[in-house]
């Protein structure tokens, strides 16, 4: 009686380490399975990650890239139409957008630097945030996150001394300096023909 107990519970036993190991290679990966390093990605295993990552994470609006955005949707009612500067700016709203300015005098590119820099201040006191990029010996690049803004940021360039254009999406308007040149053109050749009848008059005098 004590020998058939004795080898129920050596079966018993047996058994229960048999499924035990089952178990433990059901949970152990395949050799053939086996991680990729992460030194060893290439392009398209970080895009894939990437791909995932985004597919994983909440990412919020905001931190989207531009293009994966929502536009807000835009009240064609309140919009002058008589006024396109206005439908631009519902358009652009929450866009990036790229102001181009052209500095006068023949400044050297530090110059401009130092110009446009004060310009750049003047708009970050007024609560404008936007990002400043010397192109050139004359010209620079004010870009900011909200196109909605473009105008009244260009309305605050032209009105500058050393402002000679500024360009918003293909439009380009002349700047303080500019207007100034053109107004001393007309001055010019008033004098030009007021000297002229003074001659007229001399040599009349003279015959």
């Amino acid at each position: 009686m004590a020998a058939a107990a004795g080898a129920a519970w050596f079966w018993a036993l047996l058994f229960v380490l048999l499924l035990s190991g089952a178990a433990g290679e059901e949970g152990r990966p395949k050799a053939g399975k086996k991680k990729k390093d992460i030194r060893d990605y290439n392009d398209a295993d970080m895009a894939r990650l990437l791909e995932e990552w985004e597919k994983d994470d909440d990412i919020e609006e905001g931190d989207l890239p531009e293009h994966k955005r929502t536009s807000p949707p835009i009240d064609f009612s309140k919009i002058d139409p008589s006024n396109p500067e206005n439908l631009l700016k519902a358009t652009k709203k929450g866009k990036t957008l790229m102001i181009f300015v052209t500095v006068s005098g023949n400044p050297t590119e530090k110059e401009t630097e130092e110009i446009t820099s004060l310009w750049q201040g003047s708009l970050y006191n007024a609560n404008y945030d936007v990002q400043r990029f010397v192109v050139g010996s004359d010209r620079a690049i004010f870009m900011l996150r909200d196109g909605s803004y473009a105008w009244e940021i260009k309305d605050f360039l032209i009105s500058q001394d050393r402002c000679v254009d500024v360009t918003v999406e293909g439009q380009t308007y002349p700047g303080k300096a500019e207007k100034k040149k053109n107004e001393t053109k007309p001055d010019k050749k008033k004098k030009e023909a007021k000297a002229s009848q003074k001659d007229n008059r001399a040599n009349k005098n003279e015959l």
